[in-house]
């Protein structure tokens, strides 16, 4: 009896908790006005789109409906583009127009393909392009060379079909006034019709706003201030302010960056920002870097984005939560709507809104996110004039669910009476309302699944293309890539590094030109061979077993080849962290084809030069992983033959659709744009992390347990570490367990491991028979624990 009465109390607590939260009026009147509506969308640079443009059909076309078709996915209405500068700015390079001053090429890299297929499906998305850096003949950035670099890549533009709407400055690296005035004088000239945004700046980024408050020039010059990150930098996006100096500019004001996080955890952040960069900061335009997530998982903040696409061999893709974030909003408005001023802001059950109408008057949307609300919340619209007697379409996504189905759906219409209607919204919810109607949710999915790996043999001569390039799957760290008529005296076509002197950088890398090819997920027994030719003196690297890269670091096995005749092997680790294994010398000469090979079995690593095998070396400190191409800074030099094939039989891992995985303590919740839960773990994804609580709350011993769903013969396990830059919870020793019921456990063995983004084997003494294995880590980087991807190895049948 005691029990049902404390449930009644409780009962009674909850629903006056509820019902203390007031019936909200809100009034939505055509004649009621605000600011003008820019748009939504997204950024294309730092070669983020750059394995989506290898992607095979249909999947390809899939995606990109998802990501510019009206009505049907996230149907992005601004698009910008990095205007390629032949160095790394973020996740890879992309190729420049001019890799020199009398070296002028309109149809390099994907962008303008990119371009014109979001124009394909959405002719009226908005353009807008930026530069991150420049080759290095330019110079200096803030210089009449650059603007002449920029007049001539509007010149590209033209060329291929295309206008482009608005232009920037440099990406995040300040502003100088002079500059912009002499930009806009320029384009005054040339290209009239195009905009300026400046500065796109993230240190300060309010402050070019200051400085137009009292500089007559610099406010005429520039037409929309742009910041990066208004809501801060991968975080819940909760605040998002913009400056009283902005405000009073009478100039647009736009998140021109906002750094989106990963395709699903990202979701609740990007409906708050969608609504509150309007409410807190009269910030009327948007787009997240990145447009899609097509970079190698092992390249630096990989799944960033809103939908997924790291497998173009076998066409996999992933559709995020966020896609759905964005219909709300992209479904149902359009740049040149305008906000209505009077019914946006906040609900006392901490939801916000914001309301827009058509430039007739005769459409509305209300767009409410509920992410932080703490009860349901009755909400009564009040419709007026022409808008009160037109049914209104409500559709929910439930972004608090993991299901699919739960995204964006129409859930009802309703009729307003006598000019009224009424919504309860509920918590964790993102609601649209709107007048408007034919809007769709796609339902295309790509066929493959995701543990599909990158088939070999793989073999790549580069003929088939044109000469200025990109050969399919090679992905440029830094430096420029491209297919181009061989020299030495070979016919047809080679791959060149093309980039010569040190690029403008955005960030001071300091890495030399490479490229990257291949399924992070590897296993390392292979051996890859390349033709080479150095025009002049310097050095060529074969890379194997690349399995992250981080800063200037490209972790895996390096073979460098000098023409002084000098060779050696060396294992980089993160923060260039070099240890040479084998070193020796050749006949090696400039303007002359030489081969080079690495082959890999088991720990056994072999060197083979022109033919020849040159050394052998036993070491451990990779067994998974890419292969790559490097040149000595900054100079010319070409490959031919790409040829990877197996040296043997790799491990038969376990397939991990039907496994679960739990973990004794895990930090679930967001963290710069990513949660840690133990199903991570086991995902076949190498950039997602199981992460043991955050210090102090869980201190080691910490244990993974997973469920193969299934009982297995296994004899061994591989334990990939996170691959995010960091080494904060990589294991250093641990146990394994095995069991068949989930209840009782037996230790089966133990590893004692060095700190290394490198994956970690453990081969059992004789197979056993299990469904459960669970990893307890004893001792690891600041006392925490972390797991990028656990395989598990099964026994091959007798």
């Amino acid at each position: 009896m005691k029990r049902i009465y404390i449930l009644v109390v409780i009962c009674i607590a909850a629903f006056q908790l509820q019902a203390a939260v007031p019936d909200t009026a809100i009034t939505i009147d055509g004649n009621i006005s605000g600011m003008r509506f820019d748009g939504v969308g997204a950024i294309s640079a730092g070669a983020s789109s750059r394995l989506l443009y290898d992607y095979p059909e249909p999947e390809r076309s899939q995606i990109l409906d998802y990501l510019f078709k009206p009505d049907y996915g996230a149907s992005m209405q601004l698009l910008k583009v990095e205007i390629g500068g032949d160095m790394n700015s973020t996740d890879g390079s992309e190729p420049s127009h001019e890799h020199g001053p009398d070296d002028l090429d309109c149809g390099r890299g994907y962008e303008w393909w990119l371009i014109r297929e979001a124009k394909k499906r959405n002719p009226d998305i908005k353009l807008i392009a930026l530069a991150w850096g420049a080759p290095g003949w330019i110079g200096k950035f803030w210089s009449p060379a650059m603007i002449d670099y920029l007049m001539d890549w509007l010149d590209c533009a033209r060329s291929n079909g295309i206008t482009i709407d608005y232009i920037g400055g440099w990406n995040e690296r300040g502003w100088n006034a002079d500059w912009y005035i002499a930009l806009d004088s320029a384009l005054n000239k040339k290209f009239p019709h195009v905009k300026i945004i400046a500065a796109d700046d993230v240190r300060d980024p309010w402050s070019v706003a200051t400085e137009m408050t009292h500089n007559a020039a610099l406010k005429k010059a520039v037409d929309i201030v742009g910041v990066h990150s208004a809501c801060g930098w991968r975080t819940y996006y909760t605040k998002c302010p913009s400056t009283a100096d902005a405000r009073s500019l009478g100039k647009p004001l736009w998140n021109s960056e906002h750094s989106s996080l990963s395709h699903n955890v990202g979701a609740l952040p990007l409906a708050r920002a969608m609504n509150r960069l309007y409410i807190e900061g009269k910030i009327t335009g948007n787009m997240c870097w990145s447009l899609v997530s097509a970079w190698y998982a092992s390249f630096p903040i990989a799944d960033t984005g809103p939908l997924l696409a790291e497998w173009p061999w076998s066409g996999h893709y992933e559709v995020g939560k966020s896609i759905w974030v964005y219909a709300h909003t992209a479904q149902f408005t359009r740049p040149g709507w305008h906000y209505m001023d009077k019914a946006c802001g906040f609900l006392p059950s901490g939801a916000s809104f914001v309301t827009l109408r058509s430039p007739d008057r005769s459409e509305f949307t209300t767009i409410i996110e509920a992410v932080d609300a703490k009860t349901p919340q009755q909400i009564t619209f009040s419709l007026k004039g022409r808008l009160s007697d037109k049914p209104v379409h409500v559709w929910e996504t439930n972004l608090l669910s993991g299901r699919a189905e739960d995204y964006f759906n129409h859930v009802k219409d309703v009729r307003p009476l006598n000019g009224v209607v009424k919504i309860k919204i509920q918590p964790g919810c993102l609601y649209t309302l709107s007048t408007t109607s034919g809007q769709h949710k796609g339902s295309a999915a790509s066929k493959s699944g995701i543990d599909a790996q990158m088939p070999l043999p793989f073999k790549e001569d580069f003929e088939g293309y044109q000469t200025g390039k990109l050969a399919r799957y090679f992905s440029d760290v830094n430096g420029a890539f491209e297919t181009a008529s061989c020299d030495g005296g070979t016919q047809g076509l080679c791959y060149e590094q093309m980039g010569t002197g040190e690029p403008v950088t955005w960030i001071d890398r300091g890495m030399p030109p490479a490229t990257i090819l291949g399924d992070p997920r590897w296993w390392g027994d292979y051996k890859v061979s390349v033709d080479v030719y150095l025009p002049q003196k310097g050095y060529v690297e074969l890379l194997g077993r690349v399995c992250a890269q981080e800063g200037l670091s490209i972790a895996g096995y390096h073979l460098r080849v000098n023409t002084n005749g000098d060779w050696k092997l060396y294992s980089e680790g993160f923060r260039k962290k070099d240890s040479t294994l084998l070193e020796g010398s050749t006949a090696f000469t400039v303007k002359k084809w030489h081969k080079l090979g690495l082959e890999m079995h088991g720990s056994r690593i072999r060197i083979w030069i022109d033919h020849k095998s040159v050394g052998s070396v036993d070491n451990k400190d990779y067994i998974t992983g890419q292969i790559g191409l490097l040149v000595s800074p900054w100079q010319k030099a070409q490959f031919d033959n790409v040829v990877i094939r197996k040296t043997g039989d790799w491990p038969h891992f376990i397939n991990k659709k039907n496994m679960r995985a739990w973990a004794s303590s895990a930090h679930a919740a967001n963290y710069k744009g990513y949660d840690y839960v133990a199903a991570h773990a086991v995902d076949d994804r190498p950039e997602t992390i199981w992460h043991s609580e955050w210090e102090p709350k869980a201190a080691l011993p910490q244990s993974l347990t997973i469920d193969m769903g299934r009982l297995y013969q296994v004899e061994g396990l591989v334990c990939q570490p996170r691959l995010d830059g960091t080494d904060k919870g990589m294991i250093t020793t641990c146990n394994v367990y095995i069991s068949k019921d989930g209840t009782h456990f037996k230790k089966v063995d133990s590893g004692k491991w060095h700190p290394s983004p490198g994956s970690k084997a453990i081969q059992f003494a004789h197979k056993m028979q299990a469904r459960y294995i669970k990893v307890e880590a004893t001792a690891g980087i600041a006392h925490m624990a972390a797991v990028g991807e656990i395989s598990i190895m099964e026994a091959p049948a007798l």
